[in-house]
Parts: C-alpha cells; sequence; structure tokens
C-alpha cells in the first residue's frame, strides 16, 4: 500500500509538481532550470531535475517579481 504525501508536505517536487503547486507554466519552470542549473533549489537525480519546495519558495520570494 502506497502513501501518496500531500504536495505541500514534500520535500522534493518533480518540474510537473513544481508547476503546478507554483503556478508557474512548465515551460518557464525548465527556463528558469535551463538558466540556473547549479541553484541550490535544484537536486539532480541522473539527468531529471526535481526542485527543492522551499529553497525553490525563497528563491521566488527574493529574485521573481514576474513570471
Amino acid at each position: 500500500m502506497k502513501t501518496e504525501i500531500p504536495i505541500w508536505r514534500k520535500y522534493i517536487l518533480s518540474v510537473q509538481e513544481a508547476s503546478e503547486y507554483f503556478h508557474i507554466g512548465y515551460k518557464k519552470l525548465r527556463k528558469i532550470i535551463d538558466e540556473h542549473p547549479d541553484a541550490d533549489f535544484i537536486l539532480w537525480n541522473g539527468t531529471r531535475p526535481q526542485i527543492k519546495r522551499k529553497l525553490f519558495e525563497q528563491y521566488v520570494d527574493e529574485n521573481l517579481t514576474a513570471i
């Protein structure tokens, strides 16, 4: 039996989950990842980026005024 963790409690989000959670388009989020591949809010699982939710929240608060 698999227990589903609510998205707002997850530590790491897939790009799709992060897009839904932050209400940022998938392509825009991929662009942010491509522009900041070494950012603290990205965890690379092989070639697949995953978003550290709290660190990305902090990045959004401090750096984005418009998307």
